[in-house]
Order: structure tokens, then sequence, then C-alpha cells
């Protein structure tokens, strides 16, 4: 790991590699499809059978993400940033990159044309000014963690760095780990698939250990990882933090994860950290695997950690037939907005938990 420079060497324009722009070009063309084959009609919400979130004594609260999780850290950060501490961002590129297309984001947010960081920036201070993102000052000094892998097939490096140059502008502290040849995937030590794999389920083993390191970043040390986990993995409703109630309207599970110590289940003062998968990464595709694999649960059993993993699910109506997080605007156009109902939800669940007032 490195802490990020001020400036970097401006790189030539990169054309993506085939292989990158065929997947993501096959992925948009289904999205598309999809849109004209379905009707976009609610049906009638299942009934929700998981408890609610218990209240726990929650002192600061955190995000990180992998892939679409990881953009969409970057924009519960940024635009809630009077809850958020810090970031962690995988595999994923700046704020505000889709800017409400799906054509602007498979372009500008995978590598095929540059992004504008200033441009950005201007951005989220005009809707900091305007109230529709808290107060950008509030960035100032806070802790941001980036993971790129040299290998990644899907989020260029310009891309990456482009969104630490963001999270730079902003005041934010950087530290940047982008040496490792990882492909497009959560890193963590013994995962389940070699470093430089592109693949289902995107828990992937470079030898080293990422989350040891963000959380280092955000909480200055931290005790050694529990060898095995000692807490408690439960299911609890997302419906009725949804607005509406009904959590699959928005492309988002009926349900989420939260890893809870014995300590913090007890009254212990903890901290929250939230924990975004990626596409094609929610329970129903892999389960509870990045609830239970991401290696963040063994720290949070030794350092007083709640783990919160909310979940996707697939919209055909939405144009999201592979269960990502939005950051493109397949919500609406305030999606890297507090008022975005995917960003909505997840500060319900954190207000439910104690992690926001």
């Amino acid at each position: 790991m490195r802490l990020a420079r001020a400036t970097k060497p401006a790189r030539p324009l990169r054309l993506a590699r085939p292989m990158r722009l065929a997947t993501l070009a096959r992925g948009a063309l289904t999205a598309a499809l999809a849109l004209v084959a379905v009707t976009a009609v609610p049906a009638p919400a299942e009934a929700a059978f998981e408890p609610p979130l218990p209240a726990l004594n929650i002192t600061d609260t955190y995000v990180t993400g992998i892939s679409s999780g990881g953009f969409m850290a970057s924009q519960l950060q940024i635009a809630n940033s009077a809850t958020f501490k810090g970031a962690a961002v995988f595999a994923a590129g700046p704020y505000y990159c889709g800017q409400g297309s799906i054509l602007h984001g498979l372009a500008e947010c995978t590598g095929l044309a540059s992004t504008d960081p200033a441009g950005i920036v201007a951005t989220a201070r005009r809707w900091s000014e305007q109230g529709k993102i808290d107060p950008v000052a509030n960035l100032a000094g806070k802790p941001v963690y980036t993971y790129h892998g040299t290998k990644d097939p899907l989020v260029s490096e310009r891309v990456s760095d482009e969104g630490v140059e963001v999270h730079r502008q902003l005041g934010a502290r950087i530290a940047y780990h982008d040496t490792d040849p990882a492909g497009h995937g959560w890193p963590r030590p013994d995962g389940a698939l070699p470093c430089g794999t592109t693949f289902y389920p995107f828990l992937i083993d470079c030898g080293n250990d990422p989350q040891g390191e963000l959380l280092t970043h955000w909480l200055g040390s931290v005790r050694p990882p529990a060898a095995a986990q000692t807490g408690t993995l439960s299911g609890h409703d997302q419906d009725r933090y949804t607005p509406g109630g009904w959590a699959q309207f928005y492309s988002l599970g009926s349900k989420s994860f939260l890893y809870t110590p014995d300590s913090c289940a007890a009254g212990k003062p903890c901290k929250l950290v939230v924990a975004l998968h990626g596409c094609l990464s929610d329970n129903k595709f892999v389960g509870d695997r990045f609830a239970r694999e991401s290696y963040l649960n063994e720290y949070a059993d030794t350092n007083d950690l709640v783990v919160l993993y909310p979940q996707t699910d697939i919209s055909v109506a939405r144009g999201n037939p592979q269960g990502c997080w939005d950051w493109w605007g397949y919500t609406g156009s305030d999606y890297a907005q507090k008022s975005a109902p995917q960003m909505r939800m997840i500060m319900n669940e954190v207000r439910a938990l104690g992690g926001a007032r």
C-alpha cells in the first residue's frame, strides 16, 4: 500500500481491451432489450419474513464497496458526509461517474474515455450549496482508501485514479493500493480465486490483507483479526426501510445481512461498517458468501465493529439484469444525491442500527 501522491503523471488515452468492451456492450444490450420487453408495472410486495434491524450502540459509521458497490460507497460518502467518517473503494471510479446515462457510464467509467474530476467536484459543490448533498466541507481530512488491480479488465487504472482525484480535491486523506496484479474482484486473505481472476464469486486472493489496510487507514490501528468468526450473521427485512415499502421496485433485495459480534449485541459501543457487494454478487447470485467471506467479520470480532451488508436484486424492468447498485441513474436522475431511493434505504438501515441521527 502507498499513500496517493498529490499529483500523478498524465497518461495517454488508452482504448479498452476488447474483452472489456465486448463484455460491457453485451451488458448494455441486455439491459436495453429488457427495458423494451418488460413493462415496469409494480407487483404486490411479498410478505416480509425477516426481522427488523436491532438498535445498537453505534459510535461512528464507515462505508466500503466493490465494483458497483464501490461507486455506491463514494456516493454515500460524498452525499451523506455528515454520517460517514470514511470510505474504502474497490475496483470503481469517481463519484457521479455515470451522470445519468448508461452509455456515458460505459465510456467514461470504464476507461474508453476520461472523466472530468474538476467538473465532478464542481457539481458536488453546487449540490452541496443547494442542499442536495451534505456540505462538502465535511469531507476535509476524512480517510478514503482505494484499491485497484493492474489486471482489472472492467475498470481501467485511469478511472480509478480519477476517483482518487475527486476525493483528493474534496480534501480527503488518501491511501491508494494500486500495485497488485488483481482482476475485478474483492481481494482478501485465502480468497476463493487467484489474484488475477475476474469471475464469480469475485472473491480473490492476492497474498495480502486489504481489509486490515483499510481499517488501519480509517481507525489508526486495529487488533489482529479473529482466527474464526465468533459473532452472528443474521438476515433482516429491507422492504421496511425502502421508500414505498417495496425494495424490489428499486432493484433492491428483500433481505440484508448483519454481522454482530457478541460484545456489540450486548450493548458495548461499536463502530458500523456498511459493506456493499458488486454486480452479480447479491444473495440471489452468491447467497451470503460476500457477507460471510468479506474478511471484515474477522476484524469485527476483535475490534468492536458491526458490519451491515445491504443487498440489491436484479430488475429487468430497470435495465439492471446483473443486480448492480445504481451508479448511472436507473432509479432516477437524483441517484447520486441524498434523495436517491437506494441511498435512502441504506441510510434508513443505518439510522435503525443507531449509526446516524
